[in-house]
């Protein structure tokens, strides 16, 4: 409650778990804005429904609430004018709610693209949808020039849009613009049971889904107040290191790859490789996809399983510290990522940038640390810290927490313990609530969602850390050349699918 004590509220809503939710009127939704503001709080989640609007806000190292404002009328005080990290938040539930954020300084559509035929298909009051012109921002300046990248581009990539604003090489200013690939997938879980929305939750992301996967479950085992067995907990903490060593030395090899040294992403792609086989082994799917379900997880480690990863641990051993020295000793490719997309100390904490982009810029913030849910509250491992902000730091990140990973897994192997996988969640014959904050490998995924008195959803939100670094990208890359977003953009590695829902 020590987060609440400083926001005016009514009561707090019960049954939420396992932090409190609570009903604020505009005397405690404007000072819940003005601590966001003075940096007393960090904003860790923006959504809406039909009537009412929720905030989720981070107080220190893991004092966390969330506060409701019912809008009857359709309008809140908006929370970008004087916080920007809300500002795309509140863009998304305009669009799917229709609730209008008064005062913002920026009320163009989000993820409606004008193709729906309704808009504010959430809300109570939906109309005939249209397109209309967007706009981007103007940019002012002798000799500019304006160059369009996407939403399709040359690589298998997912579709986003950026607009650069240059004099010559150098990029002045870029926008994004995303939502090419909105799915619904809120609305699509809405009066779903467990087990098909922990589907469509292991799919918000697909290089995330076991983080997705995870929090998903986290909040639903939250509002049942129940807990996985000790065996499930070890497993899904198995399959979580797993993706991020997967994602991790994809990334490092794709950073590499667009600083033109290809070498490294042959290199990384054969681990990355391997990573996946050993998933495949261990769990009948290269990503894992599905295999965490709400009360556990949905199959036990395959034979040979344990000795195929252990195989593994040795292989990267072996091979990544050699990676690490030919990176680290070469100067053309460290001329291409040392002081190239500096993120400031100051934009990482006032947008609660979360994984290897906050923890690059002195963010020291780790989910798994801050939250110590199950098994990590028994596990010892590190949080890298960096201050410099460039590619070079958040490759440094990455390889520190691949070695952390390893240790991880080490430690998973050696205490796994017999017993249950799975936990039966029963109706609980009344609503619930749920939260969970889970670190996938690009930063916290959080859920929230709302079960009727049998177990179904009635509301779930998903927010991928994307929502956050993104922003911090456009401001990264101005000053730099064109020529270098595409490392830029690398090295941060967001997510379209997350931010687009």
């Amino acid at each position: 409650m020590a987060l609440l004590d400083g926001i005016p509220h009514h009561s707090t809503s019960s049954p939420h778990r396992p932090w409190p939710r609570a009903d604020v009127g505009e005397e405690g939704w404007l000072k819940a804005i003005e601590l966001l503001a003075g940096g007393e709080l960090t904003l860790l989640g923006l959504w809406g429904e039909v009537d009412v609007v929720h905030m989720a806000l981070l107080g220190g190292a893991s004092d966390v609430a969330v506060i409701s404002l019912q809008c009857a009328s359709g309008k809140i005080p908006s929370v970008s004018v004087s916080h920007p990290p809300a500002l795309r938040l509140e863009r998304s539930i305009r669009d799917l709610f229709g609730l209008e954020a008064v005062g913002a300084g920026d009320t163009r559509p989000w993820l409606d693209h004008g193709v729906w035929g309704v808009h504010a298909p959430l809300g109570s009051n939906t109309a005939a949808g249209g397109k209309t012109p967007y706009r981007f921002l103007p940019a002012e300046g002798e000799a500019l020039h304006q160059v369009a990248v996407g939403p399709i581009h040359a690589g298998i990539i997912e579709p986003g849009h950026f607009r650069f604003a240059a004099n010559g090489e150098h990029v002045v200013r870029v926008e994004q613009r995303f939502g090419f690939v909105h799915k619904g997938i809120e609305k699509l879980m809405q009066d779903t049971s467990l087990e098909a929305a922990a589907k469509l939750a292991g799919r918000t992301s697909g290089d995330s889904t076991v983080a997705y996967s995870f929090a998903f479950a986290g909040a639903v085992e939250a509002a049942l107040n129940t807990q996985a067995p000790p065996r499930a907990t070890y497993l899904r903490a198995l399959m979580a290191e797993l993706e991020r060593l997967a994602n991790h030395i994809g990334d490092i090899g794709g950073i590499c790859n667009d600083a033109s040294f290809a070498l490294m992403l042959a290199q990384t792609g054969i681990l990355r490789e391997r990573v996946l086989r050993a998933a495949d082994v261990c769990f009948g799917h290269r990503l894992m996809m599905d295999m965490i379900v709400p009360g556990g997880v949905a199959r036990d480690i395959g034979s040979g399983g344990v000795e195929e990863v252990r195989a593994l641990l040795a292989e990267i051993r072996k091979v990544f510290p050699r990676l690490v020295e030919l990176y680290d000793n070469t100067a053309s490719l460290q001329d291409r990522t040392v002081t190239t997309g500096i993120v400031k100390a100051e934009y990482a904490r006032r947008f609660g940038a979360g994984g290897y982009v906050g923890r690059a810029a002195g963010r020291a913030f780790d989910a798994r640390r801050n939250f110590a849910y199950a098994p990590y509250d028994r596990l010892s491992f590190e949080v890298p810290v960096l201050e410099a902000g460039d590619v070079n730091a958040r490759v440094w990140i990455r390889i520190r927490e691949v070695e952390q990973s390893l240790a991880l897994i080490d430690q998973i192997l050696d205490r796994l313990p017999r017993g249950e996988i799975r936990t039966e969640l029963k109706p609980s014959g009344e609503v619930r609530e749920g939260m969970a904050l889970v670190e996938a490998f690009r930063g916290d995924v959080l859920v929230w969602l709302r079960l009727d008195t049998e177990n179904r959803i009635r509301r779930c939100h998903l927010r991928d850390a994307s929502w956050f670094q993104w922003p911090l990208l456009e401001a990264a890359i101005e000053k730099n050349i064109i020529a270098d977003f595409p490392l830029c953009n690398k090295s941060f590695n967001c997510s379209y699918s997350g931010a687009d829902l």
